[in-house]
């Protein structure tokens, strides 16, 4: 199939149901930003979306959702202070259940508030640009086939980021574990990061910093897997995209200015490699297991470590100084899927966010949608979070 021309009928249908209502109606944003002892940089977020709510045209709202890391006094206080009020809504996760969990439950109040017409993820470490929303939203209204969007990128001082990313396998594991510059330029269209230019192009899946999604596309496979706690889970969300026949596109014209590692610490480029934390190793093997299968998961980990073991023992050879990521090799062969009890992996659980949006978007609010037995809008009996407008 190709990606820029869906033919899925779950997702021709999705549109077709709401295109009516769409019609009829200016779009609307619903911001999510998924804080965890981040407050500071959330406020700068939040001041950076005011900015573009005064010139974008159409609505812009903003739910904070703080990872039970007590971030929401503060970014509350802010919100007064700054007579936010009427556009921030904040909430208290009762746990820290990662990037996923917190915006599948963002996603959750906007929707009890007002079905939006897009869903844009933005980093608490980011900071959108002037006219980086309206940029999205102007692509994604005139292409139809387009379901998420993403923006480019800059660092802190102004030099360009400009990054989208290839769908991992094999070949990019072989390129990234020998690290040898021959192998880079053999293997150049299969490695993971793609270097982007000006012009705006369909890619596999873009990061999580800044993200339009459309509704649609919701209604059709549902929240992030909240069994990522951190990292793969958009790449995971944009495969699950594809798949049902929603492409990817990279925005150049919206810019976001993105502290990279900065919510996490484990991306900072101005700290030396650090080792990597098992959750990353959980992500990784989750990712593999449910894109590709258990059998050819396991091959590409064994072709990762093998060549992992080789680059290590050429940086050795070559006397290099500790560029490699600490212990890599061997977290990885613990947490390899070429141990067998590492294969046992939990089911999907993606908020239950499906049959929420495709009910909204059917204006069945408040009715039993069809097939599920839930009602709108959907909660957990186990989710009772503290809210403050």
């Amino acid at each position: 199939m190709n990606p820029a021309h869906p033919q899925s009928r779950a997702a021709q249908s999705c549109a077709a149901q709401s295109c009516a209502v769409q019609a009829m109606r200016e779009p609307s944003v619903a911001v999510i930003v998924v804080t965890y002892r981040t407050a500071a940089l959330t406020i700068a977020a939040l001041r950076s979306l005011a900015a573009e709510r005064a010139s974008a045209g159409f609505a812009i709202r903003a739910v904070v959702v703080d990872n039970a890391s007590g971030d929401v006094a503060a970014i509350s206080q802010a919100v007064a202070a700054n007579d936010w009020c009427s556009w921030v809504s904040l909430i208290t996760a009762p746990r820290n259940g990662g990037f996923g969990y917190g915006n599948n439950l963002g996603i959750k109040r906007a929707y009890a508030q007002a079905a939006p017409s897009y869903v844009y993820l933005l980093n608490p470490d980011a900071e959108a640009r002037s006219g980086a929303i309206r940029a999205l939203i102007d692509f994604l209204e005139s292409h139809p086939e387009a379901g998420i969007a993403g923006s480019s990128f800059e660092n802190p001082d102004g030099t360009e980021w400009n990054t989208a990313f290839r769908f991992p396998g094999a070949l990019s594991e072989l390129c990234d574990g020998l690290s040898f510059s021959p192998v880079a330029r053999l293997l150049s269209r299969w490695r993971v990061p793609m270097e982007m230019d000006d012009e705006v192009r369909c890619v596999d899946w873009i990061s999580g910093a800044s993200m339009m999604i459309r509704a649609q596309v919701l209604a059709a496979i549902g929240g992030f897997d909240e069994r990522y706690f951190l990292y793969f889970e958009e790449t995971d969300f944009c495969l699950r995209a594809r798949r049902s026949g929603f492409s990817t596109w990279y925005v150049p014209q919206s810019r976001v200015m993105h502290r990279r590692g900065q919510s996490t610490g484990v991306t900072d480029l101005s700290r030396r490699p650090a080792r990597l934390p098992a959750y990353w190793f959980e992500s990784r093997r989750r990712y593999f297991a449910t894109s590709v299968g258990l059998a050819r998961a396991t091959m590409i980990d064994a072709v990762a470590l093998l060549a992992n073991g080789l680059g290590w023992l050429k940086s050795r050879l070559r006397h290099r100084g500790p560029s490699r990521t600490p212990h890599f090799t061997r977290d990885l062969l613990r947490h390899s899927l070429l141990r067998p009890g590492n294969r046992a992996l939990p089911a999907a659980d993606c908020g239950n966010l499906g049959p929420l949006v495709r009910a909204a978007l059917s204006g069945a609010r408040g009715e039993l949608f069809p097939g599920t037995a839930m009602t709108w809008p959907s909660e957990r009996p186990t989710y009772k979070p503290e809210f403050f407008t």
